[in-house]
């Protein structure tokens, strides 16, 4: 089987002490390819370095992520600007908005999202969204810019059905499912059901979001076959089902053009 993880901050400083030996057990696993979004300016340096290592392996992402959004988001935008005229990517992100923990900057996290909507369409790029107590402001803003010239992944889906009914009417959109689905009493098995498959990626959002029987422990890729089977046995299908309906999903959406093995 081959499994893509669709997102995973592996260059993160969690693995800075075992970073090639995860990279190892990932590919054992036959998760072979991994999309890799940026933070902000300064975690660009490190993505850049994970890339270079294994340019066959990890994908990247280049975009501003919604917690970083602060006073000097401008500055920070402009950066992330000039990065994009570095090197080839795969997508705009991580982007989107956060109103979980503070809600200060929300007409700042809507501009930069907005701006970062618009260098995807202009790069041909899909997008990576973060939406976290945010969705109708996200869906406000798609619709705003056009959202039928835009394509992506709603990063961390977590349902609830309500939430799955408005992003299914964005044709051009997939939802990103990741070990949340292997949580008790996670709202996203029943909403799972009325999604197609072809409308599902997987990730593991590494290092946060290890699925059972990892949970609370540092995530990584390989586990994303626990996720994997979680999904295979909701949807009544096989792991390898899941595997390459999903992988050939994000080839799809993210430009990738074969699965490794």
């Amino acid at each position: 089987m081959n499994f893509i993880d669709t997102h995973a901050h592996l260059y993160a400083k969690e693995f800075d002490g075992d970073r090639s030996e995860i990279i190892r057990l990932s590919k054992a696993a036959g998760v072979n390819t991994i999309l890799v979004p940026n933070e902000d300016a300064t975690s660009i340096e490190a993505l850049y370095a994970l890339c270079d290592q294994e340019p066959d392996y990890a994908y990247p992402m280049m975009g501003l992520h919604p917690s970083s959004i602060k006073e000097d988001y401008v500055l920070e935008l402009k950066k992330i600007e000039t990065a994009l005229t570095k090197r080839p990517y795969y997508a705009i992100g991580e982007t989107g908005m956060d109103l979980y923990w503070d809600k200060r900057f929300i007409k700042e996290q809507k501009i930069a999202f907005e701006e970062q909507l618009r260098w995807s369409i202009d790069l041909l790029l899909p997008v990576a969204i973060h939406s976290r107590k945010s969705l109708n402001e996200i869906l406000d803003i798609i619709y705003k810019v056009g959202e039928s010239r835009l394509k992506g992944v709603f990063h961390c889906f977590g349902g609830p059905t309500e939430q799955w009914k408005e992003i299914s009417k964005l044709e051009n959109f997939l939802v990103g499912i990741g070990g949340i689905v292997t949580f008790k009493n996670c709202r996203l098995a029943e909403t799972l059901q009325l999604i197609p498959t072809e409308r599902i990626v997987l990730e593991t959002d590494a290092p946060y979001l290890a699925p059972v029987p990892f949970r609370g422990q540092r995530n990584e890729p390989a586990y994303l076959i626990e996720t994997a089977k979680k999904v295979a046995e909701l949807l009544q299908t096989t792991t390898e089902m899941i595997a390459k309906t999903t992988s050939a999903n994000a080839c799809r959406l993210f430009g990738i053009s074969y699965l490794k093995g």
